[in-house]
């Protein structure tokens, strides 16, 4: 269990056997699903007992809800500061599909326990990593619509574009590894060019 890892993932986590338990918990999800996966899994996986995960989280919906709502404010986070530097719509996206991927990549194992066991969470949790994603899924949304009414973009629904330059992006969590060819960083790079493309952007650089 690496501690440098899960500072890096969750800096802002206090204790450091809460982040432990959240990593721990990622590893243990992404094996075996959340639903198969028991505290046992996740304390042993941290090297604790199980009455030590209910000091920090009360069960282990509470842990999967922390996990996935950091996952999704930090990529909200990701969009929400490429708009606040730059005012180019196409750029926007460009680089919004750049982070965001790249994101999903470096951080695949996160991200596909974020993404993929959504729906296990409780309705209330479930209600607040929603309002999250429509968050992002709005942001996207009045970007393309501005490079629409910029004459910029040709697609002819704004709303559907939205969902599909994302949906690319948490998809490659879906199948990314180590092992993969390309890095993280390029692989964002590529899909912004993709994505510049799909939104009838031609000749991009």
């Amino acid at each position: 269990m690496s501690m440098s890892l899960s500072a890096e993932l969750w800096p802002d986590v206090q204790p450091e056997t809460a982040r432990r338990l959240m990593l721990a918990g990622v590893e243990a999800f992404a094996q075996r699903g959340y639903h198969a996966t028991t505290t046992r899994d996740i304390a042993g996986a941290a090297g604790m007992s199980p009455a030590a995960l209910y000091v920090h989280f009360p069960s282990k919906a509470a842990l999967l809800f922390a996990i996935s709502r950091y996952g999704h404010e930090q990529t909200l986070a990701l969009v929400e500061n490429v708009v606040a530097k730059e005012a180019d719509p196409v750029e926007r996206i460009r680089l919004i599909v750049e982070d965001f991927v790249a994101w999903h990549a470096r951080r695949h194992t996160v991200a596909r326990v974020v993404q993929y066991e959504l729906q296990a969470l409780p309705e209330q949790e479930f209600e607040v990593v929603a309002a999250l994603r429509r968050r992002i899924e709005r942001i996207v949304r009045e970007v393309i619509a501005e490079g629409v009414d910029g004459g910029v973009f040709t697609v002819s629904d704004p709303h559907v574009a939205a969902r599909a330059v994302l949906s690319l992006g948490v998809d490659v969590a879906r199948w990314y590894s180590e092992r993969s060819r390309q890095t993280p960083a390029a692989l964002g790079k590529e899909y912004g060019g993709l994505v510049l493309r799909m939104l009838g952007v031609a000749d991009t650089p």
